[in-house]
């Protein structure tokens, strides 16, 4: 039984942003829905928009989804929040009184991130998100539409383009130069670089760099790549800009996963903890909370590792350094420069890895341990558990792709990657020949025109 009113809601979220503004958090406008746990099932389905183009893998997710929640096998959040200006939530209607409060006072951390850390002021524009995506969903439907093309054609890229989606440019706001600004950068690399050489050997030469190559240099920006060099129809290089545009629109948020929820987790405590609730909503928000920030075993809770980094850094530095941590950082470098040997002591870490049918404990936190144990999270955390794979070289004589996978130690699994390389065949139109190593071995993986594997 629904315990509020929508005048009651609105009487707190008026009492949040009086201490939101006096805490000093920046926010977009805030709006808030009200929702149906069958309506919130297909916006998490959907990624959380109001619009989204039509594919399998949605309509796969939401029915998992409500099966596993009508099983009680899974929950649901308690909110949604797109990056978006304004910004929009979505609230669960069956939520209580006090969580719908710590809701709304979550949803404020969020907003505040969104606005103000730099990945996200730099990778996306909240101004235009829903808009885009509208806009997106329609060309989708257009080229579904088309007696020309229809649904199946329109999948078989989407397909493609979703298996390959991470694979674009990882460097948040980085400008894109044009070919010749490409050219003018490797010559006055090749300068400064036989400059140097000549003082240290006057005898050997540098090579100079091959204009001529494509691409100029290796490129992680595979998306864009196909999207240029790929001998797709332009409805079909269309597509796979949608899908490029729609991830660097999220990378920003699987980049900071620990910090904004840490954020706002660390905001929903400090302003309920302001706002002087009554008696029979305090008890009440302590377990709510403690049940938001419980660690997990066996793996990471976000919220918690977050919240405790962060009231960690203000008791450590003050109050003005956690705004300047919330601004600058991600979750990689937050794991590098904040994570101490006292929070891993605290958070109770460890390190496991699998081995044979075990698991074993590799490492603890110790005096040395604690360090490995952050190492391995920074490493792990946002774009670093993708893997990281760079177009080497194109051979405009057998329209044979070259790309390579970057090693760091972890092998990729290799049922994904011939999967994902059949995806890349079927972009590229040609041979596709990939560098690996697997086992300590190198490995030269060649997938040909019908899909066919063979390791060299």
């Amino acid at each position: 039984m629904i315990d509020y009113t929508i005048e009651m809601l609105q009487e707190w979220d008026s009492k949040i942003n009086d201490i939101v503004k006096s805490e000093g958090l920046d926010c977009y406008t805030q709006e808030y829905e009200i929702c149906s746990y069958e309506d919130m099932i297909c916006f998490e389905a959907y990624v959380g928009m109001p619009s989204h183009y039509p594919h399998w893998s949605y309509g796969k997710a939401y029915e998992r989804k409500k099966t596993f929640y009508n099983y009680n096998l899974e929950g649901l959040p308690y909110e949604m929040v797109i990056n978006s200006d304004p910004c929009i939530a979505y609230l669960m209607k069956d939520n209580t009184l006090l969580l719908q409060i710590l809701t709304m006072a979550h949803v404020h951390g969020h907003n505040d991130f969104f606005k103000n850390n730099r990945l996200f002021a730099e990778g996306t524009r909240a101004d235009s998100t829903v808009e885009m995506f509208k806009n997106h969903s329609d060309r989708i439907r257009s080229y579904i539409s088309d007696p020309t093309i229809g649904y199946e054609k329109v999948e078989r890229i989407l397909d493609a383009a979703h298996a390959l989606s991470f694979h674009t440019a990882r460097v948040i706001g980085e400008k894109t130069l044009s070919m010749e600004e490409k050219k003018k950068r490797l010559l006055a690399k090749y300068k400064k670089d036989t400059q140097r050489h000549g003082i240290l050997d006057e005898k050997q030469e540098i090579d100079p760099p091959d204009l001529n190559r494509i691409p100029l240099e290796p490129t992680d920006d595979i998306m864009s790549f196909l999207i240029e060099y790929s001998n797709l129809t332009d409805w079909e290089k269309d597509i796979l800009e949608i899908v490029m545009k729609q991830t660097k629109y999220f990378i920003p948020q699987i980049e900071t996963k620990i910090m904004n929820e840490g954020w706002a987790s660390y905001w929903h405590y400090k302003i309920l903890n302001k706002l002087d609730l009554p008696q029979s909503l305090h008890m009440e928000f302590l377990s709510r909370h403690n049940q938001v920030i419980r660690p997990f075993l066996g793996a990471i809770n976000p919220y918690f590792v977050g919240f405790k980094m962060f009231e960690d850094i203000e008791k450590q530095y003050g109050r003005d350094k956690i705004f300047e941590v919330r601004k600058l950082e991600r979750d990689q470098s937050f794991m590098r420069k904040y994570l101490t040997e006292d929070l891993c002591k605290e958070m109770n870490m460890f390190q496991y890895n699998k081995k044979n049918k075990d698991y074993i404990i590799e490492e603890v936190s110790d005096e040395d341990g604690w360090k490995k144990i952050r190492d391995t999270l920074a490493t792990s955390v946002g774009m670093g558990s993708i893997p990281y794979i760079k177009v080497e070289e194109y051979s405009t004589k057998d329209n044979t792709l070259l790309i390579a996978h970057e090693h760091d130690g972890r092998d990729l699994e290799m049922t994904y990657a011939y999967k994902t390389l059949k995806h890349i065949v079927e972009l590229w139109g040609g041979k596709v020949l990939f560098k690996t190593v697997v086992d300590g071995s190198k490995k030269l993986i060649r997938c040909t025109k019908d899909k066919t594997i063979h390791v060299i």
